[in-house]
Parts: structure tokens; sequence; C-alpha cells
């Protein structure tokens, strides 16, 4: 018997308000529980998203006061079970009602206690198309933390959608112990269906690790379309389960020693390239 833990990746929708978004992820965790699991890990703003143009506009509120914050840590309280929070909307560093605020995980423990926070990094500024583009920066104050955090089954790192991109990212988590790689999301749409399968796959395996990556699914009031299809994915690369496109559970009893024997089987994660880089301009071969 290996180190094992029942997680699951609730799917939920883009909600407009922070209500609506906590009685969407609190009927998903009731279900999920009642399946027996233990682990629950919800999307990139599962506490509420709209958009303006190209900037993103959730609810922002202060954690004290944060309802779907709030909520979740007294469901994780009332059931014993930890919550991953993927991110919800808190104000920046100034405070101020009108200052950027962070894009900010949450790790619950099965208290209900805030065992760490994380703020998302690598901020979503892109051109999809002339008409598609997004400006994550414009509104949102990015962090410059990474945050492993130690659970009694296992070692945690989290990142936050846009992140996947960085591939350094997760080698450093890796290389500092992290077994499981979270990263929730809301993928939009397009670069979803070109990217999220492939990028969630080649982190797992390129670091030996679990992959555990709730996407959003739906469409996004003001604009948009987040992708869904909530990922498991095995250190070897495997997709262990695939929520779809609808909203919902998927859930699996992770063996946590499978780290340890992809690690051992292809130790690649422990280095990091250190050849010196040349640049060779055209020239005539004779």
């Amino acid at each position: 018997m290996g180190r094992q833990i029942n997680v699951a990746c609730l799917q939920t929708e883009p909600m407009p308000d922070t209500e609506s978004a906590l009685v969407q992820a609190l009927a998903l965790a009731r279900n999920a529980v009642s399946a027996g699991a233990q682990l629950l890990v919800l999307p990139e703003y599962c506490g509420g998203l709209q958009t303006q143009g190209s900037s993103f506009a959730p609810p922002v509120q202060d954690e004290d006061s944060h309802p779907v914050l709030n909520g979740l840590r007294q469901f994780a309280q009332d059931n014993s079970v930890w919550i991953l929070i993927g991110s919800i909307a808190v104000p920046g560093s100034n405070g101020k009602s009108n200052s950027k605020y962070h894009n900010r995980s949450f790790m619950i423990g099965d208290k209900g206690e805030i065992i760490g926070r994380y703020d998302k990094i690598n901020l979503f500024d892109v051109a999809l198309s002339d008409d598609d583009v997004y400006r994550e920066s414009d509104t949102v104050e990015a962090g410059d933390k990474l945050i492993i955090i130690d659970l009694p089954f296992a070692r945690i790192g989290l990142s936050i959608c846009y992140d996947l991109r960085f591939p350094q990212l997760y080698r450093q988590l890796a290389q500092a112990g992290a077994e499981i790689l979270m990263v929730p999301a809301a993928f939009t749409a397009k670069t979803g269906a070109l990217h999220w399968h492939v990028l969630n796959r080649a982190r797992a395996i390129e670091n030996g690790a679990f992959v555990v990556a709730p996407c959003a699914i739906g469409d996004v009031t003001g604009g948009g379309r987040s992708y869904g299809h909530s990922l498991i994915i095995h250190p070897s690369g495997e997709v262990i389960s695939d929520a779809g496109d609808k909203p919902g559970i998927i859930s699996s009893i992770i063996d946590l020693d499978h780290v340890k024997q992809a690690r051992d089987r292809i130790p690649s994660w422990q280095k990091d390239a250190k050849c010196s880089l040349s640049s060779i301009k055209n020239q005539a071969v004779s």
C-alpha cells in the first residue's frame, strides 16, 4: 500500500458574483466528499469572474469578509477535508479599493485554517487575434514568490493558469520536493483546445510529478469562454481523468509513491541546462 490520497477536481462555471460562485462550489464539494474525496481542488477565479473589454473584472473582497473563502473554510472544517481554492480576487498590496488586486490561491486545511497563499506570478497578457486581447496586468498585481506546501500526505507546488507556460517555475517546484503540481485555471477555449493537454502532460513528464489541473468551463460574463477539461495526470504523463466540457467532478486515488518511481527511472528533473549558448550567423561552407 503506497501513500494514497483521493483527489477531486471541481469543474465550476465562471460566475459573475461571489454568491452564485459559492453556491456552485459547495454543491460540487458535497458531491465530491460523498464520493470519498479527501482533497478538493477548484479552478482559477472560482470566487467569481467577469471581463470588461481586455481586462478581467472579478469581484474583489478582503480575505476576512470574502464569502467564497469563508464558505469553503467552513466546509473544510465541517467535513475534515483539504481544499485548494484555485484563486479568488483580493485587494492588492496598498489595500485601496481602486488599486490592482491579487489573483490568489488559498490552501485550506482540514480544520478550516489557511495553510498557505500563492499570488499568480505570470499574468495573462496576450493577443490571440486583433479582436481577442487580454491584459491581466491592467488589473492584477503579480506575485513574486514560489510556494511549496507540506501536507500530511504530500508536498504540493502551487501555480495558476498562465504559469503553465513557464516550465522553469515547475522545475524549481519539483527540485524543492513538490510531488503534486497544482494548475488551477480559467484557460480560454481557443488556447485550451490547442495547448491545455499537451502543456499539462509536459509539466508532469518533465518533473516526474502528478499534475492536478482544475479548469473552469463555460462563458464568462462580459465576453470570453473557459475551456474546461480539468485534468488529473500521472507522473508518466498519462491522463488519469479528464472532465470534458460540462460542469462536474473528476476524482482519482493517486499513489504518491509513483512520484519517486518516475524520478528514479528518469532523473532529468534534477538537472538544469548548463551549456553555453553560441550564436552562429549564416556562413558559406566550403
